[in-house]
């Protein structure tokens, strides 16, 4: 399969994006979360999760926890899931309507810049290297499922009944049957895949070790594209929408693919970059280490790329 290349034309300032409104949420920021009215996003400096109001795009509240917010975010039954790193690692559960802390339950982590995700009845995440992915009760906290997937694998992502889970010690994704319990098939990526986005018919990885975009088919579980994105190196997000896959790594905090025909439309290049969110018309790009969240309008980045 060849990889497809990115041509010179599409490179831009990040300057060059027009934001609507940029909030200093710590003296980091990292991980964002969405729901039906709001945008959530963690930070350092203070140890907390913040709520941006979509319409607004203002802070609305800020809920402290005991840790740093270090794995992810992802939202499911009435809450928000947060992985803290501290002296005793926890999952820490905030309440989406009364904005509360309601529970922290210890629990290993594999790693920060790993993931957390809900579905199955169940909250997800890697707890060991060997490859243990754990469902908690969403209740009470407690381990109510533990499958096996293979050495290595650190992000997980609920989609279509299944669990997509990130082998970043290696260069596949595991789909796994959380109610069967067992994996369905491992699929060949870049090297180092480590997080991932569900959404137009298909799943994709960013992968760390060379710099390109991994687009699988939902449906066949098949590899169908690799992008080169020319993006290797730590941390980064990924995120869907507007008929497009974005990511974000520092250096380069925004890349636009077309998610149909699997090609680099735009680029940009500059200062900031980490986490990113596509959702309520706009997009929201993290620069992690000025603690600061951008929201830019999603129609006028789709206009500078002619789509």
């Amino acid at each position: 399969m060849g990889v497809a290349s990115l041509h010179a034309p599409s490179r831009r300032d990040i300057a060059d994006l027009q934001t609507l409104s940029t909030i200093r949420l710590g003296a980091k920021a990292d991980w964002v979360a969405v729901t039906d009215d709001s945008v959530w996003v963690g930070s350092t400096g203070p140890n907390a999760v913040h709520q941006i109001d979509a319409a607004t795009g203002q802070v609305v509240a800020v809920v402290d926890v005991p840790g740093e917010p270090c794995a992810g975010l992802a939202t499911g039954f009435g809450s928000l899931w947060v992985p803290l790193c501290a002296k005793r690692p926890a999952v820490a559960r905030v309440d989406l309507l009364k904005r509360q802390l309601t529970g922290v339950f210890p629990v290993n982590l594999v790693t920060a810049e790993a993931g957390v995700t809900t579905g199955s009845g169940n909250v997800w995440l890697m707890t060991d290297h060997a490859g243990t992915l754990t469902g908690l009760n969403p209740l009470t906290g407690s381990v109510r499922r533990t499958l096996q997937v293979p050495a290595g694998s650190y992000n997980p992502l609920f989609s279509g009944g299944l669990i997509w889970v990130t082998r970043a010690a290696g260069a596949t994704v595991t789909a796994v049957d959380p109610v069967a319990g067992d994996p369905v098939v491992s699929i060949d990526t870049g090297p180092e895949p480590r997080f991932l986005a569900a959404g137009y018919g298909a799943i994709w990885t960013l992968n760390q070790g060379d710099g390109t975009l991994s687009r699988i088919d939902a449906r066949s579980k098949l590899l169908t594209a690799t992008v080169q994105l020319d993006t290797p190196g730590p941390g980064g997000d990924i995120a869907v929408g507007g008929g497009m896959v974005w990511t974000t790594v520092r250096g380069v905090p925004l890349s636009a693919v077309d998610a149909y025909t699997a090609k680099v439309r735009c680029q940009w290049f500059g200062n900031g970059g980490d986490s990113v969110g596509v959702a309520h018309g706009s997009i929201w790009l993290i620069n992690c280490r000025a603690g600061e969240i951008s929201r830019i309008g999603l129609q006028a980045v789709l206009s500078q790329c002619g789509a």
